[in-house]
């Protein structure tokens, strides 16, 4: 069950305590696309993302995107954050997130990844040993198979919970 577990819970990016991730050595983000930067409607990054991003590049970080979507639904956000993705990445499979890792010469000690699926992103992150950082999904609105993961996901939180393991709701850095 711990590989469901993450290192990091916050409400959502703009809660997250970066500068408690750079005081743990983290110098790499890579942040999921869809229910973790922007909703699955939004084509685009928003001001306040934009904003963030310029904020984690001044703080020393480099991000990264690593989506499981197509390369058309994450390109424009390569083109306006300026920032490497990987699209297709099949989390929780390990081998193009830890190829995005190894491609860019980061330490195991120095990566976090962000996301809003246990399933996937969390998953993903403790198989490679990096840092995982949850935050609550943006919306309800889902692609299918994402909908049928998160059915699965909401079993394994009740026996994380049942076990004390993790509680949605209850955000720890």
């Amino acid at each position: 069950m711990e590989i469901y577990v993450p290192d990091i819970y916050a409400q959502d990016i703009y809660k997250i305590k970066y500068d408690v991730l750079k005081s743990r050595g983290i110098k790499y983000l890579i942040f999921d696309l869809d229910n973790t930067l922007v909703s699955i409607k939004e084509k685009a990054p928003n001001e306040e993302i934009k904003e963030l991003f310029k904020k984690l590049k001044k703080m020393g970080f480099k991000a990264f995107i690593a989506s499981n979507s197509i390369k058309t639904r994450v390109k424009p956000f390569h083109d306006e954050l300026n920032v490497n993705y990987i699209y297709s990445a099949k989390k929780p499979h390990i081998n193009k997130v830890n190829e995005l890792i190894v491609d860019n010469k980061m330490g195991l000690d120095e990566v976090a990844i962000i996301g809003d699926s246990m399933m996937d992103d969390i998953v993903c992150g403790n198989k490679i040993g990096i840092t995982t950082v949850l935050v609550d999904q943006i919306s309800r609105l889902e692609y299918p198979f994402a909908r049928i993961k998160r059915i699965k996901e909401h079993r394994v939180q009740k026996k994380l919970r049942d076990n004390d393991l993790f509680v949605k709701g209850r955000y720890y850095e």
